[in-house]
């Protein structure tokens, strides 16, 4: 979110433009259905881990794309597969597994809140603790949460409070799995089952 990052603020804003426009998913899943939206998704999802395989192979296939999603790569991102390879197939399986209001709320908070968090924290972010993550970023984080769960009929306040706080610290801890995948299946879980047993 608001790690040294090795990239410029700007590749950053723009890099986290982009990550806006993945809203798309979920808004579209929400307005579409399951059944469209996965019909589009699947086949969008293996195009992009194909050429996210083909940059890793060093396939020709790379070298169409490559001027497109190359500048907006990280440097530690160059030798594993990226976040929009992550955040496609999180939508994929979030879409799988939860009910509709879930699926775009959890969705909605890696793609709102890790913008906020990113870009708050490179800016503001002073005080730091894990993984040079910082409160100012991992509050943004929080707090943007909020905008899919006022928006979104079906999720309790109280339980979209409970994911975004679950979303914020698996972003901040998520060291070993990309926090595009991580996020939106453990905040989603979370909501799942407390709306079973309380919603």
């Amino acid at each position: 979110m608001d790690s040294e990052a090795n990239i410029s603020y700007d590749k950053e804003g723009w890099r986290k433009a982009t990550h806006l426009f993945a809203l798309i998913m979920p808004v579209g899943y929400f307005v579409l259905g399951k059944t469209i939206a996965l019909s589009i998704l699947i086949p969008v999802t293996f195009l992009i881990i194909l050429f996210d395989t083909a940059r890793l192979r060093g396939w020709k296939l790379w070298s169409w794309v490559g001027w497109i999603w190359g500048p907006l790569i990280r440097p530690h991102e160059a030798r594993k597969y990226t976040g929009a390879s992550w955040i496609m197939v999180a939508t994929v399986a979030t879409i799988l597994l939860f009910s509709k209001p879930v699926a775009v709320c959890a969705l909605a908070f890696i793609i709102i809140g890790d913008s906020a968090g990113a870009l708050i924290g490179r800016r503001w972010g002073r005080h730091r603790f894990h993984n040079r993550k910082s409160i100012e970023g991992s509050s943004a984080f929080f707090l943007s949460c909020f905008i899919p769960v006022a928006l979104v009929p079906g999720v309790p306040l109280w339980i979209g409070a409970v994911g975004a706080a679950v979303g914020t610290v698996t972003e901040a801890y998520s060291d070993k799995v990309d926090d595009n995948l991580s996020v939106p299946l453990v905040s989603g879980l979370i909501m799942h089952l407390l709306i079973k047993s309380f919603g």
